[in-house]
Parts: structure tokens; C-alpha cells; sequence
């Protein structure tokens, strides 16, 4: 709960900083400005700054242990395992958006995978021609109409913007695991789903992120255009599939940086 108390306050003070628009007698400077959508930038840089230390001291080298421990096959399972437990949130998601015959792939792959995949630790699913997709409620919200909001760089949570957060809000909320009570076990899975989660996530993108911030001159820049040019296509159905560069498991169809569950 303080945890997620700390993203609203991040999250209001982000908002009360903006950039100065570029003045109307500079059309390219102003045509920029609109394109990256990021009036907060100076906020946002020193959030993505914060981001970054907590990646660099936290994050990146549980993700690189995670790796060198956990043997790839054993990783993989566990990647399928969380993406068939998000199967009700991304069912949910492509029902809300009209989405009859994504909706039955994803209800067929869970059925399948749930049994014949002994609880979603195979992807028998991948390999019968139905491979998976993510869906979470900020791509809802933009399907229906609603614009995205200003870019945010949120400290842990990483890229987003408004409708993003609102999204990641709901999911959580409709995630059926979150009904199942209270108590020492159930909070025991829950925090180990969670932190399975993020290295999951992390791992996964030990290969995208380590050469922008090493290679690029202006990661944040770089980060920024990623994520959004990655949504857009995740909105119009154009992500590209697991095992080609994706990790659609456990939450990591936002893009790059990284989207903790709220839980």
C-alpha cells in the first residue's frame, strides 16, 4: 500500500513541472516539442536519473544473477507460467475491445496450457500454432478513443503516461488473483509472483537496455521514442510475437523499462 501511495505523490510531482513550449516563430522547434509529447521533460529526466541509479545499483544485477542461476529452460517455464496467469487480464482486454478472435485464442491457450502445459509450464499452445499476445487496459483506453496524455518516466515503473496508469490501475484491479484473501501463504505467492515478475522483465530486456544507456547519447531520448513507438504498434496489434524479441509473459508489453505489478 505505501508503495503504491509513493507512485501518486511521483506521479503529482512530475505533473507540476513542465518544459517551456518553443516559441510559434520556430515551426521545427515546435513540431518537435509536440511529437515527443514530453511537456514534463525536466521532471521526467530527473525521474528517469532516479530510474536508472535504482536499475543500475538494484534491478539490472538481480536480472543478471537471475541469469547466470537459473538455467534458460527453467526461465522460459517460468516466463509461461506468469503469462497464464495474466490470461484473464489479457482475455478481459481483448473482449473489451472487440477482439472476438484474439479473445479465443487466448481462452483456448489457457485451456490448453493450463492442462495439457501442467499449469501453464509449457507453451504447448506456441508450438499448435496459437502463439500468445499481451493486452492490458491502457491499450483498451486507446482503442476506445482516449488520447494518451503527456509522456511519463516513473521511477521503478518506468515509461508511461496517464492513460498507461490508469491502465496499469485497472489490470490490477481486475486480476482475479487479487480477490484471494489474506494470510501468510497467499502473501507468500503474491510477493513471489511479483518478484519473479520483475526479473522476469529485466532479464528479458538486459539486451535492449544495457546498449542505449552505454551506446546511445541521450538514453532518456531514446527510451522515450522506444516506448511510445512500441506501444503504438502493441495498440494496433502489431507487437511482435514472443521469441521474436518480446517478453509478452509477465508484463512487459509496455516496452522498455519495466512495469511492476502493483501487488
Amino acid at each position: 500500500m505505501r508503495f503504491r501511495h509513493a507512485l501518486a505523490v511521483t506521479a503529482l510531482l512530475t505533473l507540476g513541472a513542465c518544459a517551456t513550449r518553443p516559441d510559434a516563430s520556430d515551426p521545427d522547434a515546435v513540431a518537435e516539442f509536440e511529437q515527443n509529447n514530453d511537456p514534463l521533460e525536466p521532471a521526467n529526466r530527473v525521474s528517469y536519473a532516479v530510474h536508472d541509479a535504482i536499475d543500475q545499483a538494484v534491478f539490472e544485477p538481480a536480472a543478471r544473477g537471475y541469469r547466470y542461476v537459473v538455467p534458460e529452460p527453467v526461465r522460459l517455464s517460468i516466463r509461461n507460467v506468469l503469462a497464464n496467469l495474466r490470461t484473464p487480464v489479457i482475455l478481459l482486454n481483448d473482449v473489451l475491445q472487440g477482439e472476438s478472435e484474439r479473445a479465443r485464442v487466448t481462452l483456448g491457450r489457457f485451456m490448453v496450457n493450463s492442462t495439457l502445459g501442467i499449469a501453464g509450464i509449457l507453451d504447448v499452445s506456441e508450438n499448435w500454432g496459437m502463439p500468445g499476445h499481451y493486452e492490458d487496459f491502457g491499450q483498451t483506453l486507446a482503442v476506445w478513443g482516449l488520447g494518451e496524455g503527456p509522456f511519463l518516466f516513473i521511477p521503478i515503473l518506468g515509461p508511461s503516461n496517464p492513460r498507461d496508469l490508469v491502465g496499469t490501475a485497472v489490470d490490477f484491479a481486475s486480476d482475479p488473483l487479487t480477490y484471494f484473501g489474506q494470510g501468510a501463504v497467499v502473501d507468500a505467492l503474491a510477493l513471489t509472483r511479483t518478484g519473479l515478475t520483475v526479473l522476469d522483465i529485466r532479464e528479458g530486456l538486459i539486451a535492449t537496455i544495457t546498449p542505449v544507456r552505454e551506446g546511445s547519447l541521450d538514453p532518456y531520448a531514446t527510451f522515450r521514442s522506444g516506448y511510445r513507438q512500441r506501444r503504438n504498434a502493441a495498440i494496433r496489434n502489431q507487437e511482435p510475437q514472443r521469441g521474436v524479441g518480446q517478453n509478452t509473459g509477465s508484463g512487459a508489453g509496455r516496452g522498455l523499462g519495466f512495469t511492476v505489478p502493483l501487488r
